[in-house]
């Protein structure tokens, strides 16, 4: 699952993967991977992105907070 808001924050504040990685101290492939979804992030990693955008880390990474899958869901569609 790709994590579409990283790269619309990324590139709404005109940063590339690299100069991203470099303001958060981690890889230009960990921010790569991130934004794909390939990869999850750390508590660390996730606080980094949290105070760099000013986002709750739950609506940057929600697929890490929220289980899609909940079959009580799927019964209610």
């Amino acid at each position: 699952m790709e994590r579409d808001l990283l790269f619309q924050l990324r590139t709404k504040h005109n940063l590339t993967q690299k100069e991203l990685a470099e303001k958060l101290d981690i890889s230009t492939v960990y921010v790569r991977k991130l934004e794909k979804g390939v990869v999850n992030p750390g508590r660390e990693t996730m606080l980094k992105y949290e105070h760099f955008f000013g986002k709750d880390m739950r609506k940057l990474f929600p697929d890490l907070f929220f289980n899609h899958y909940d079959k009580k869901l799927i019964k209610n569609a």
